[in-house]
């Protein structure tokens, strides 16, 4: 074990002093170089991110422990992603870089009102306290405790373990966030993706190498013919993810996690121009089709190992897996590259609230005159105490009966859904009002949480966010009957990066749709 620990120090001080060197030399004395990384990052910086943002524990841990469970069907919350990174790329993105957006919330202040665009500041901020941070935070320190057996060496509690982990982890990460900006991010990135692929593609590939005695093909026919169910990837009406899931609320739901999710968006805000924004979406479409191999497969192979022996732990399935079919020796690499994806996510959300607190709320309602220098403190105090919330929330997520990864996606409707029909109201319907805006917020919260944390009503949470999309249209443009809308906005270029579109884009669009449904058909039973 202490070979084990040894690489994972190693490794993860490697990419602390890559970040070091790579932004030794830089002063965050603006906004913009301290929350967009001053407009300078590539295609691959984008991409990347965007996925260590995006793969974190809860994917690692939670999906695999859900597959574990449930098979492929959950494959649909990565490779369905493909489809909106397209419409992202192709609408979306050229309008944000037109208008010079340095957060989401900004558009709709320039569509609506300011208090529409503070409302969903403060709405987003709260979504990070309450949702995502704390399910980071825990499955992170659960990963780190079941590889490590942290609560044997300290000879305390696995509760006490998981807490003190939690800790650990959150000082840490918020290291990165505090002193190196959204730039910081983007390069510690860069090492952990390869980290991410690397070691994520190794426990699958090595655990069917063992089973199929040196062939990794024949190791994948005995896992399928094990469970053929679980490799089917069409869910029923009564599974975790019934198939028609896909075209109510969980296409919603994706176009407003990758074309309008500030954590995600930012760091296409932060690219140098138009052409390497559109490449590092459809990069990270790439991706997302390639994902299940890492944060699906081996929850179905730990299914072979294990049979339902951890069907009431199935977050702890992914670690167990782990330490069966990795050596020793790379044990350590692998908690490296798992906490890299944590500390990747935990950074880059206090980032993308230390951007929406300090230039949406702090320098418009607080202190119109704030500098540079001043927003870039304010930023970094945001950063901190968002830390501290989430640390003291994160051991109140550990009892999900569905596992963590359901539960983040339950939560996440609460605030998604509202904000996701606002902002495409404000795109694609001229006549909704501000007032009607600010109604649909509040309706669809109310809605939300009637329908799934009080009533419960029996049907799937995903076709109650499709439910809820339409509602919130329809009370928007009633209101707007009553309410009209004062503000016809019309984007105007500002200048900020050259927003001359990729030749590709469509082209390399059309490609990725393509073989997402061929994905779905080679895999449906």
């Amino acid at each position: 074990m202490s070979i084990s620990l040894f690489s994972f120090v190693a490794f993860t001080l490697l990419v602390g002093l890559y970040s070091w060197y790579k932004l030794r030399k830089t002063a965050f004395t603006t906004a913009s170089g301290y929350f967009l990384g001053g407009r300078s990052l590539n295609a691959p910086l984008v991409a990347i991110s965007m996925l260590l943002t995006n793969i974190s524990t809860e994917h690692l841990v939670g999906m695999n422990g859900s597959s574990y469970k449930n098979g492929f069907i959950v494959m649909a919350w990565e490779v369905t992603s493909a489809l909106a990174l397209v419409i992202g790329a192709i609408y979306f993105i050229p309008r944000y870089l037109k208008m010079g957006l340095t957060t989401i919330p900004q558009y709709l202040e320039l569509r609506f009102d300011k208090s529409t665009h503070t409302i969903v500041n403060l709405l987003l901020i709260v979504s990070f306290v309450v949702t995502l941070l704390p399910v980071v935070l825990y499955t992170g320190a659960i990963n780190m405790e079941t590889l490590f057996d942290v609560s044997d060496r300290l000879h305390v509690s696995k509760d006490t373990s998981i807490f003190y982990l939690i800790l650990a982890i959150g000082i840490l990460g918020s290291v990165y966030a505090i002193f190196g900006g959204l730039k910081a991010i983007a390069y510690s990135d860069a090492i952990y993706g390869i980290g991410l692929f690397v070691g994520g593609l190794m426990v699958p590939l090595i655990a069917l190498w063992n089973i199929g005695d040196g062939n990794v093909s024949t190791g994948l026919a005995k896992v399928y013919h094990h469970a053929p169910e679980k490799f089917n990837s069409i869910g029923s009406k009564d599974s975790i993810l019934p198939f028609g899931t896909l075209f109510t609320g969980l296409m919603v739901n994706q176009v407003y996690f990758w074309c309008m999710n500030q954590v995600i968006v930012q760091r296409a805000l932060g690219a140098s121009n138009l052409k390497e924004a559109q490449k590092g979406f459809l990069l990270m479409g790439v991706f997302k089709i390639l994902m299940p191999v890492i944060i699906v497969l081996p929850g179905v192979i730990g299914f072979y190992y294990f049979q339902d022996s951890f069907y009431d732990a199935q977050d702890t399935i992914y670690p167990n897996l782990v330490k069966k079919v990795l050596p020793v020796s790379l044990v350590g690499f692998f908690a490296a590259m798992v906490m890299g994806t944590v500390l990747s996510t935990l950074n880059a959300v206090l980032n993308s609230a230390a951007t929406l607190f300090s230039l949406g709320v702090y320098k418009r309602h607080i202190n119109k005159q704030a500098g540079d220098r001043q927003l870039v403190k304010i930023g970094k105090w945001t950063t901190i105490l968002m830390a501290i919330f989430s640390i003291i929330a994160a051991p109140l997520v550990g009892k999900a009966p569905e596992g963590l990864y359901q539960l983040l996606q339950q939560l996440n409707g609460i605030f998604f859904i509202p904000i996701a029909s606002i902002l495409l109201g404000g795109f694609f319907i001229k006549s909704i009002s501000a007032t009607a805006a600010k109604v649909a917020i509040f309706t669809g919260l109310i809605f939300y949480m009637l329908t799934t944390f009080i009533l419960k009503v029996d049907i799937h949470f995903v076709h109650v966010w499709g439910i809820e999309f339409v509602l919130n249209i329809l009370v928007m443009l009633g209101v707007s009957k009553f309410y009209k809308n004062g503000n016809m906005y019309s984007p105007t270029y500002t200048g900020e990066v050259n927003i001359t579109p990729w030749k590709y884009t469509k082209v390399v669009s059309l490609i990725l749709v393509i073989i997402t449904i061929l994905v779905y058909v080679l895999l449906s039973r």
